[in-house]
């Protein structure tokens, strides 16, 4: 039951780095029992804030309080120790451990006191009771590097409540969760409700918030926007107090309206696939097409095989049978060389770990598969990279402070413009977007809405890969739907809803 008196307070907070005010005299405050839904776009201050709250930053002004009183964090384990447990956007677990490792890393059970050995079977038994909580089947033992992200995502929620909090903070819990694990994630919520656990929800998934949320905070440039009590919460207010403005076009769909006429509908196939299998995939063969203009989205829950087919026509996965055709042709396609050189182009779900060089610039990450348009007898040159760059970033609306800044520094939304900017260079046929706008804002996320609708209507066949239902109804012209591996149906425009797709993911039959 939620708490008339807050739990934990944040009056005045003030935070600079250098050259930004991040956070600009911001309040607020959440009550025992409560889920308080605190949004805003990339670069609102969202995530300073959270991280003052758990210790990982100290405030320049501005005071926090915990059961009414004033507390001074030194740090994380001061946080930790009081309760208050942040769970990262970007997930913080060791690949190479196994997940009982993970859950209890820093807080492990020990037999005969702090110098004695490791309680395994009771740490392995613990994990299961952690694990069943939040739903997943996996083996204590399991190394975690060998999961997929979803449920590393999981696995970091469940280290979170091994931890006894009182105060929960979660950074994009369900950016790489699908819907049935997402439905798992709030039914743990409300258990924590049930305890009196205070949590901090942050999300740019707008349909979550209404569905979860108490209360929602609104931050703009690093202040206070507005605040909504629960029966004020709904999508247009949301996004008025966030942009400023009413997105009436959030799904930008243009060029959806002439898919109707008959000469769109004719377009000609710009990727076939014809009874293929591939390394480490479903025995049943895979066939599909999609037409140049369209954008055909691709749903599953985790497990499905979408992103291991994505890595198929990349050239990540060696095909074992079938055939892949490009504009009526056959392709071999061997590589990720031989798909970039064929115009068949992937913009993968882990943007940070497999789309982007972090610590390089963005001119650098923009340039680097297009050396052979920005060199001269084998020699970059940077003149024409830099150009490049700038045009790009222009027509992307990348905010960066300079083309030399690291990749790594920009906001998720930027970062995702990069990693499809960088393809735009090479005109691909086919681009497939895994994920496009996880842990972007509604912002960010209306803008590469709008740039998938510009490409589809160059002739450019999309397939996109997305776990957001309300992405995959606003924005696919059409929709396959992956269960074990497997193509289990195939639902046109004027069928989608979100009950059709969970039907077909989840092993119902084709109507």
């Amino acid at each position: 039951m939620t708490s008339t008196s807050p739990l934990l307070q944040a009056n005045g907070i003030r935070k600079a780095f250098p050259g930004v005010q991040a956070l600009d005299g911001v309040s607020l405050s959440v009550g025992a029992g409560e889920v308080l839904a605190l949004l805003g776009e990339n670069g609102a201050g969202k995530s300073t804030l959270m991280k003052i709250l758990a210790g990982v930053y100290t405030p320049d002004a501005g005071e926090l309080l915990l059961d009414g009183q004033p507390i001074h964090l030194r740090g994380v384990a001061d946080a930790l120790a009081r309760g208050i447990v942040l769970i990262h956007q970007e997930l913080n677990l060791a690949d190479n451990l196994s997940v009982t490792a993970n859950l209890f890393l820093g807080n492990e059970d020990l037999r005969g006191g702090a110098l004695g050995w490791l309680n395994r079977r009771r740490m392995n038994e613990r994990a299961r009771g952690l694990l069943q909580r939040v739903g997943l089947e996996v083996s204590p033992s399991q190394r975690v590097g060998d999961l997929p992200l979803g449920q590393r995502q999981m696995i970091e929620i469940a280290r979170a409540l091994s931890q006894k909090a009182r105060v929960l903070i979660m950074d994009e819990p369900t950016s790489s969760l699908t819907q049935r694990e997402t439905e798992r994630l709030f039914a743990v919520i409300a258990d924590l409700k049930r305890a009196g656990v205070a949590v901090a929800y942050i999300s740019h998934r707008l349909m979550e918030v209404q569905q979860i949320a108490d209360r929602v905070v609104v931050l703009r440039d690093g202040r206070n926007s507005g605040e909504l009590a629960r029966d004020e919460i709904s999508h247009r207010r949301m996004v008025e107090l966030m942009v400023g403005r009413d997105l009436k076009l959030f799904f930008r769909r243009t060029h959806a309206a002439e898919a109707a006429k008959p000469a769109a509908i004719e377009a000609p196939i710009r990727l076939e696939l014809r009874n293929v299998c591939y390394i480490r995939g479903p025995q049943t063969p895979v066939s599909f097409a999609v037409r140049g203009g369209e954008i055909v989205g691709m749903a599953g829950l985790v497990g499905a095989g979408r992103t291991e087919l994505s890595e198929a026509l990349f050239g990540l996965r060696p095909l074992t049978s079938g055939e892949v055709r490009l504009d009526g042709q056959a392709v071999s396609i061997r590589s990720p060389r031989d798909a970039v050189a064929a115009g068949l182009l992937l913009a993968p779900e882990d943007r940070r770990q497999f789309g982007l060089v972090l610590e390089e610039s963005v001119q650098h990450n923009l340039g680097l598969p297009n050396l052979d348009h920005n060199s001269r007898f084998r020699m970059v040159s940077l003149r024409r990279e830099k150009g490049m760059a700038q045009r790009l970033c222009e027509r992307l609306r990348v905010k960066t402070p300079r083309l030399s800044q690291p990749v790594g520094l920009l906001s998720g939304g930027n970062q995702q413009k990069v990693v499809l900017g960088k393809w735009l260079v090479r005109q691909p046929r086919v681009l497939i977007l895994d994920e496009p706008t996880r842990g972007v804002d509604v912002g960010a996320k209306s803008e590469i809405y709008a740039l998938m609708d510009e490409l589809a209507a160059t002739g450019i066949a999309i397939v996109m890969i997305s776990s957001d239902l309300e992405e995959i109804l606003g924005m696919s012209d059409r929709v396959l739907v992956l269960h074990e591996g497997s193509l289990a149906g195939e639902l046109p425009r004027a069928a989608l809803s979100e009950q059709a797709i969970m039907h077909l993911a989840t092993g119902g039959e084709a109507t």
